[in-house]
């Protein structure tokens, strides 16, 4: 069987299948139609092929570090010259895989309450992914509450609560420009006074100061650990897809403030740049959590590195 049998077999299995082909719609569109003009043009794999895939991959918004990486992998699998386009295709898309790599860490809420930072700057998507989270969760039948801790921004406060109303959730608020880790306590003691499972806290998103962001982070996770034993529990980045490499650059910055555990890439049904899945695993070495492919509140998927790539391959696997 080949990977992309592989890909589909798995595929098949996923409940957000369709969510996916649609989600990913038009980053497999693009990058479809460039490994079309590949195949259109392909005698073999020699040092014309390889450059022009550099291109592709390039253009897609992996990254020059990731495409380089991916190229010179796919050369130690390619035996010979003369293999078809189809197989040599086929062997991109196990590399990809191999790329990302097997990332088979399990979330976990054995702690109770669970607390959850969302960071990430402003124009990310992140108050409404909080939101969409929350739904996420309450579908699971947890206990959800959420924390307005982006007191900086003006209206989010405001947005998160409208939100918290609609999904009937409990939500910690404080005053506009007032200190976010003092909202922080007062989500936390929330949690541990009322049974919640989940603790979904909002934070301030700005990065006009690193200096000033390092130390509003820093402070947030110091007095939520103090609340709560090893709290946060996740402190996940959200990057909007459309932003490409510029999303990458902004996970360089907050990983350098705090510990970031996962990615949640938002607006990816918006963007032909899906390639920046791949670039930010190899390169931050962070696994994506979930994806946002629609602005309803179910488009926020659990990421499946199968179901991406066979989103990406559908229409381009049997190129002759």
């Amino acid at each position: 069987m080949n990977f992309f049998n592989k890909l589909k077999d798995k595929f098949q299995k996923n409940s957000d299948r369709n969510h996916y082909l649609s989600g990913f719609n038009q980053t497999a569109k693009a990058f479809n139609n460039k490994m079309r003009f590949l195949a259109e043009g392909y005698h073999g794999c020699d040092k014309v092929f390889y450059e022009a895939l550099m291109i592709v991959l390039i253009q897609s918004d992996i990254g020059v570090k990731t495409a380089d990486k991916i190229i010179n992998t796919l050369k130690k699998k390619v035996k010979h010259k003369d293999i078809t386009f189809n197989e040599v295709n086929d062997l991109l898309y196990e590399t990809m895989a191999e790329i990302y790599g097997d990332d088979t860490s399990e979330l976990t809420f054995n702690t109770k309450p669970t607390v959850i930072f969302l960071v990430g700057v402003n124009g990310s998507g992140k108050t409404t992914t909080v939101a969409k989270l929350t739904k996420h969760y309450l579908d699971e039948n947890k206990k959800v509450a959420v924390v307005a801790a982006d007191t900086f921004r003006a209206g989010a406060v405001e947005q998160l609560a409208s939100w918290a109303e609609r999904l009937n959730v409990y939500c910690i608020k404080g005053k506009t420009n007032s200190d976010p880790a003092a909202v922080i306590v007062d989500g936390c003691r929330y949690a541990n006074e009322n049974d919640i499972d989940i603790l979904i806290c909002d934070t301030a998103g700005r990065l006009q100061n690193k200096t000033n962001l390092m130390n509003e982070l820093s402070k947030m996770v110091k007095v939520a650990n103090r609340e709560i034993l090893n709290a946060p529990h996740y402190v996940w980045l959200t990057i909007d897809a459309s932003t490409g490499q510029n999303g990458l650059s902004q996970a360089r910055v907050f990983t350098e403030a705090t510990a970031v555990n996962g990615i949640i890439l938002t607006k990816m049904d918006g963007t032909a740049k899906g390639g920046i899945v791949l670039g930010i695993k190899n390169e931050l070495n962070i696994p994506v959590r979930f994806v946002g492919i629609g602005e309803k509140m179910d488009d926020l998927k659990t990421f499946d590195l199968e179901s991406y790539l066979y989103s990406l391959a559908v229409g381009i696997e049997d190129v002759s």
